[in-house]
């Protein structure tokens, strides 16, 4: 296969999944390693992907954010187990947060039989949440138009008047000396205030988000938990070290 096409196969899987797996390269296009790798470099020199461990992910600016119907087309898979697993520890009688976001959605299918009560800043949620009949609260403040996430001042000043058994996060970058970011400052706010107020805190995350960092610092890796799917060793041995993994397998 000639270099072009193999260029066409790496830019149509990132434009379709936002992130491309190196050995899934390889036996796509029946190409080395060694091959592959050179091709993400190229590839990189020329503004088109950002090499991450094992693959290749789409170029982003620290301060954009996708909206939500470019999030929740890319990884579906991924997230829904990730988003099991997370329901997964949330027990009867729990009050919870659910960030904005949309790997936290994909929770709520499996949260329809749990007696417990949410509080959200996310209005993607609130349709699937109600219609579970789960008792809910949405906090006040500033819509934002592209991702429908509730933050401000006045959402802070909300958030406080509850305490949590567990929050859940999804998060932008998760980086091993940066820590948790995201690229609002508002919203970065809001989420290192939910992460206080709980009893226990879990970022939702793919493997895309690993190794990144945005405008907006969140948190220390610490002061959270990572459920996640298909980590590397290397990755999963230094985060285990900080923090509490839990690895979905896909």
């Amino acid at each position: 296969m000639i270099t072009a096409e193999r260029h066409h196969i790496i830019l149509d899987l990132l434009s379709r999944n936002g992130v491309v797996d190196l050995q899934n390269l390889v036996q796509r296009t029946k190409s080395s390693d060694s091959t592959i790798r050179r091709d993400l470099a190229l590839l990189e020199e020329q503004g088109l992907l950002k090499r991450i461990h094992g693959g290749a992910t789409l170029p982003y600016s620290k301060i954009d954010e996708p909206n939500i119907q470019e999030k929740s087309s890319k990884n579906l898979h991924d997230k829904q187990l990730i988003a099991e697993a997370a329901a997964s520890m949330i027990r009867d009688g729990d009050c919870i947060y659910l960030d904005a976001g949309t790997t936290i959605s994909e929770m709520i299918p499996f949260l329809i039989n749990k007696k417990i009560a949410v509080v959200t800043n996310g209005l993607m949620h609130v349709d699937a949440l109600t219609s579970a009949n789960i008792t809910t609260y949405v906090i006040g403040g500033r819509i934002k138009a592209n991702t429908k996430a509730i933050v401000g001042s006045v959402a802070q000043e909300n958030l406080k008047q509850y305490r949590f058994d567990k929050c859940f996060l999804g998060m932008n970058g998760i980086d091993i000396k940066f820590g948790f970011s995201t690229p609002d400052p508002e919203e970065a706010v809001l989420k290192k205030l939910a992460i206080e107020l709980a009893e226990e805190s879990f970022v939702l995350a793919d493997k895309s988000k690993f190794k990144e960092t945005f405008f907006a610092k969140v948190a220390e890796i610490e002061n959270a938990g990572i459920i996640t799917t298909n980590l590397d060793n290397e990755a999963m041995k230094k985060f285990s070290e900080k923090t509490n993994m839990k690895v979905v397998t896909s």
